[in-house]
């Protein structure tokens, strides 16, 4: 089973539902942190990196002495990575989607491809948890080539955790898109709602079982409870606005060392079991 943890907007306790699942169930777990850009997972599991891989994408590089600047390269490209000034031809290797198209067209051949560095994969254990997470460079705008990178290091025979980046762009899609359940964490608040209902959305067009963990429930008002009702999205788990909560994500620590707390993300994964079964099995009399 694939789980991604991912929520409409950041801060709404994501990672902290992710790790803490991952940590409760231990053994035969592996956990991918997909937030190349703003990684933090590791605060939290605390694992013992043991790999370390360069991640590059490939981008175009022009031979000059076989270029005619016939601008071929530039109109095909849809992102403007190439562009031709007279007798000059420029590249912006930070647009490049890495197609491969622009040395395809090129009628001189003066276009191979050289690899540029986009970030950093890393692979460790956290007890008998496997852990992989990207670290995107500062300044990259496209984290799906390394979140991508990432996935290739799912085991199909272990039970996935992703925590996945916030929001519903483009990265957001690529980490869930293969999962066999998604919760969505909020906040009872107008702001999360209305992520909510954008992070719903496009889990629903990706046709993907979600469920709703609420965080700081009782802080705000009723609108997402009235909301998951209405459209039947099951609240999978509460978390209370508690000072020793905040002081627990504060110090980095999971909240499962506490028996009370451990109890609930059992529980919590049990539901997720549950309601994951339950649409795989209606899926299929349908």
């Amino acid at each position: 089973m694939v789980i991604s943890v991912a929520s409409g907007k950041g801060g709404t306790g994501k990672t902290t539902i992710a790790t803490n699942l991952a940590a409760v169930l231990g053994k035969g777990i592996e956990f991918l942190d997909c937030d190349v850009e703003e990684p933090n997972a590791h605060l939290f599991l605390r694992p013992n990196i043991n790999y370390s891989e360069i991640v590059t994408i490939p981008v175009p590089n022009i031979d000059l002495e076989k270029c005619d600047y016939c601008g071929k390269c530039a109109d095909f490209c849809q992102f403007n990575a190439i562009s031709v000034i007279g007798k000059n031809i420029l590249t912006f290797p930070e647009l490049c989607h890495s197609c491969g198209g622009c040395s395809l067209i090129c009628p001189q051949k003066a276009i191979s491809e050289r690899p540029r560095k986009i970030g950093v994969l890393e692979h460790g254990l956290s007890g008998e948890i496997e852990f992989v997470h990207g670290r995107l460079r500062v300044g990259e705008a496209m984290a799906v080539p390394l979140i991508e990178k990432v996935k290739k290091h799912i085991d199909s025979k272990k039970t996935v955790i992703i925590d996945a980046p916030p929001g519903t762009s483009c990265p957001v899609i690529a980490t869930i898109k293969d999962s066999d359940v998604v919760i969505l964490v909020t906040e009872p608040t107008p702001f999360g709602l209305y992520d909510l209902r954008l992070a719903v959305g496009v889990a629903r067009i990706l046709t993907l079982p979600i469920g709703v963990v609420v965080n700081r429930a009782d802080l705000g008002d009723e609108g997402v409870f009235e909301y998951c009702h209405k459209e039947e999205i099951p609240i999978l788990m509460t978390i209370p606005f508690e000072r020793k909560v905040a002081e627990s994500y504060a110090r980095g620590e999971l909240l499962v060392k506490n028996a009370i707390w451990k109890n609930e993300f059992l529980a919590l994964w049990e539901k997720i079991k549950g309601d994951v079964l339950w649409k795989k099995k209606r899926r299929v009399l349908q």
